[in-house]
C-alpha cells in the first residue's frame, strides 16, 4: 500500500502532488512545469474541494525547491487559479 505522503527533510507532503509534478518534469518537452501542467495540478486540489496545509506546503516545495522549473506562464497560471479560487471559496464560507 502506498503512503498518501512523502517525507522530504523531515517535512511531509502530498505523494500524489509530488508524483505528479516528477512525471510532469519527467516527460517530453524541456522539463519545466507549463500551463497545461499547472493546470493539472490545480485541477487535482480543485477535484479534491479543499486546499489543505499539506498541499499548501506541497505546492509551496514544488514551486520554491529548485527540483522543478515552472515557465513563467506556468507560474502565473498556478498562482492566479489558486488565489481565485481561495478567494471564492472564502466567500461562499461567509
Amino acid at each position: 500500500m502506498s503512503s498518501h505522503y512523502r517525507q522530504i527533510d523531515g517535512n511531509k507532503y502530498s505523494a500524489a502532488l509530488l508524483n505528479a509534478a516528477d512525471d510532469m518534469i519527467a516527460g517530453q518537452g524541456d522539463g519545466r512545469i507549463g500551463v497545461d501542467d499547472a493546470e493539472r495540478l490545480f485541477d487535482m486540489l480543485k477535484n479534491d474541494h479543499k486546499y489543505t496545509d499539506l498541499e499548501k506546503d506541497t505546492l509551496s516545495y514544488i514551486r520554491s525547491s529548485g527540483n522543478y522549473k515552472f515557465t513563467d506562464a506556468g507560474d502565473a497560471y498556478l498562482r492566479g487559479a489558486i488565489r481565485t479560487w481561495a478567494a471564492l471559496r472564502g466567500h461562499q464560507n461567509k
